[in-house]
């Protein structure tokens, strides 16, 4: 019977009572929602290289290797040889390298350079393999696959020509436009470092930054890195600048190698008097950034570490990247530190919502208890009643709320990940749903005591005369 009066009287003040719903379901799909993003938000920032095992680069300290060769902040102080590369690729645990030459730029976007392995083996978010909105991979030895957002901003299309600039600035005195690029590929959105950036060929970045006695290039070359037969046959041919015919038919042999993997022998260049050609890039180049590991097994991970950082030649730096990102968070903590207090304003914002929504009550129902009391209702049923029309009101809040947050991040969860760089995984009814919608059903019944002793001290006299 009691629970039927609660009901007749919320259905009585229904346009109030929609209003406290309101009020309520903002709140708590606003606390739910930021404490779902909050811990969204620190499983994206640990995934934004995903399914790298190792990344490896010169001992310049862990969080300043993460920093560049992911995110692409700062710059290296030092480089690896192209020979400790290959020594790296050849280990029997290693299954995959991805060499990364940083240093250039266009435009301000930062330019990196490498091989088809990287669209091939790099991985973001949940192990999610890279994918092309438009065109394909590196083609040539002067190909280059741009970044969703850098395609965006810059208006670029496959078939495009780029130059690329010395250094990081926006603003570059030193253009490579003797050597430009044209766009074979734009990568699709992935909310991540690689957006913004320009992907070159390691080929393409040694050619730029070879010597200024070295011929160059009046238009883009189209090759890739020549095979062992072609570095011989251009090894014949190197000094009979004569033979015009000869050098054409050379040249024309060069440009059908288009393997552009960057894995061919290291091929001597060839030369030519004639400024009308240009000298083919090199196979390989001189040293590289950094590399990206792949191995056969993750737990071989901290052996192959061990390796590299403590019995390798040369001084190298191997760092799990899983790790690294896990120390980068903690000394972003102040973000997270942030979100905290957020949800705990909302949280209070909501009770004192609810409080004053039942206080505000309690003057227009004095007459409605003064008539239960004289019927006979003790102090423990007024308590009760009011604290279950608080209760009713703030459970049917929660519900909505919670299926609100529910069917917004499924509808924006792919434009989340691609302008945001925020992967959801899993659903909004998690462990700390439960306990937040728990804590406010608590708060609620605490909060609802204050109106009922109100409601309880009502004078009986008082509340039959203000009919």
């Amino acid at each position: 019977m009691l629970n039927t009066i609660a009901l007749e009287s919320l259905k009585h003040r229904r346009t109030s009572v929609m209003l406290t719903v309101l009020s309520i379901v903002i709140s708590v799909s606003l606390l739910v929602g930021v404490e779902f993003i909050r811990g969204q938000i620190k499983q994206s920032f640990t995934r934004t290289v995903s399914g790298v095992d190792l990344i490896v680069g010169a001992p310049t300290g862990q969080l300043n290797l993460l920093l560049y060769s992911v995110f692409r902040i700062g710059n290296a102080t030092q480089s690896i040889k192209w020979e400790q590369v290959e020594k790296l690729a050849a280990q029997p645990l290693v299954k995959w390298v991805i060499p990364i030459a940083l240093g250039d730029s266009h435009k301000g976007f930062r330019v990196v350079g490498t091989d088809n392995r990287y669209f091939e083996h790099y991985q973001y978010a949940a192990q999610q393999p890279l994918s092309f909105a438009q065109g394909g991979q590196f083609t040539t030895a002067y190909s280059a696959v741009v970044g969703a957002e850098a395609a965006r901003e810059l208006g670029y299309q496959p078939g495009d020509n780029i130059v690329i600039s010395h250094g990081l600035g926006n603003v570059s005195f030193h253009q490579h436009d003797g050597h430009p690029f044209t766009v074979s590929g734009i990568l699709a959105p992935t909310g991540t470092p690689v957006d913004k950036a320009v992907h070159v060929t390691l080929q393409g970045i040694e050619a730029v930054h070879q010597p200024a006695s070295t011929p160059s290039l009046k238009k883009p070359i189209v090759n890739s890195p020549p095979t062992a037969q072609d570095t011989e046959h251009g090894h014949e041919h190197k000094h009979e600048h004569e033979h015009e015919h000869e050098h054409e038919q050379n040249a024309d042999h060069l440009d059908k190698a288009t393997t552009a993997t960057g894995n061919a022998p290291h091929p001597k260049r060839v030369t030519s008097a004639s400024t009308s050609h240009a000298a083919p890039p090199p196979a390989r180049p001189e040293s590289v950034t950094a590399a990206l590991v792949g191995l056969t097994s993750r737990a071989a991970a901290l052996q192959v570490q061990y390796q590299i950082n403590q019995r390798s030649e040369v001084p190298m730096l191997a760092i799990l990247p899983g790790m690294a990102l896990s120390q980068l968070w903690s000394l972003m903590g102040n973000l997270e530190k942030l979100l905290l207090g957020v949800s705990g304003l909302i949280l209070v914002a909501s009770l004192i919502g609810l409080v004053t929504m039942l206080l505000a009550s309690m003057r227009e129902r004095r007459h409605e208890i003064a008539v239960l009391r004289a019927m006979g209702a003790g102090p423990l049923t007024l308590l009760w009643l009011i604290q279950f029309e608080a209760l009713l009101v703030s459970a049917l809040a929660c519900g909505i709320a919670v299926t609100l947050d529910g069917v917004l991040f499924s509808v924006f969860a792919s434009s989340l990940s691609e302008n945001f760089g925020l992967f959801l995984s899993g659903s909004v009814l998690t462990l700390h749903t439960g306990v937040i919608v728990a804590l406010v059903l608590l708060a609620t019944w605490l909060c609802s005591c204050i109106p009922a002793v109100a409601a309880y001290r009502q004078a009986l006299h008082a509340g039959l005369s203000n009919r």
